[in-house]
């Protein structure tokens, strides 16, 4: 029985990347910061651009593997050359990145890995010269401006359910000051009018 060959395209990428020699993996790398990047063909005349195989050999990336070729051109869908998107690139690069991390990662325990970084941490002060900070003539404004409704931005979100809450928890909180200040301002007309009777 033969068995069935069902991996996704962005897993066949995966694997296709892990497969290739580090030296191309880092060449492709920079190949493909370098140059525009196109799918489904090997070069592309309209747009100038090249297939990331081919970024990596100009890059000293000398391998040929066409599996590599054959799942990008499968994981972007593309049936003739086109330039490649932004998320397929970001995808290739991840894929790229991950690969080499994980390569320079086995054969060392996380203690290992944790004491070296510890130490590249605590060393790092001393071959850094730190300036003394310019005065900008900014001055701190923070108490000026905490009673004054819109001083800050809602920091930024990369879900939708994160911004819509800070959004609703934002206009609560902005209804709450203005009827501070409605209440407080008529407290304010009632004691006026009672001093003038």
């Amino acid at each position: 029985m033969r068995k069935s060959n069902n991996r996704n395209p962005a897993e066949r990428m995966r694997f296709a990347v892990d497969a290739m020699p580090r030296r191309s993996r880092e060449a492709m790398l920079r190949g493909i910061e370098d140059n525009t990047i196109i799918a489904g063909g090997y070069t592309d005349r309209d747009s100038g651009g090249i297939c990331p195989m081919l970024a990596a050999h100009r890059c000293g990336g000398r391998t040929s593997l066409a599996s590599f070729a054959r799942s990008w051109d499968r994981f972007t869908g593309a049936r003739r050359p086109r330039v490649a998107t932004d998320r397929e690139l970001r995808a290739l690069r991840t894929y790229l990145e991950m690969s080499l991390s994980n390569e320079d990662a086995e054969g060392i325990s996380i203690a290992e890995a944790a004491a070296t970084i510890r130490a590249e941490r605590d060393s790092a002060p001393s071959r850094l010269r730190i300036r003394d900070r310019r005065p900008t003539g900014e001055r701190d404004r923070t108490t000026e401006l905490e009673r004054k409704p819109f001083w800050a931005w809602i920091l930024p979100t990369r879900r939708y359910d994160v911004y819509r809450d800070r959004v609703a928890a934002a206009s609560e909180q902005f209804a709450e000051q203005r009827a501070v200040e409605v209440l407080g301002e008529d407290r304010h007309d009632a004691a006026r009018e009672a001093a003038l009777n």
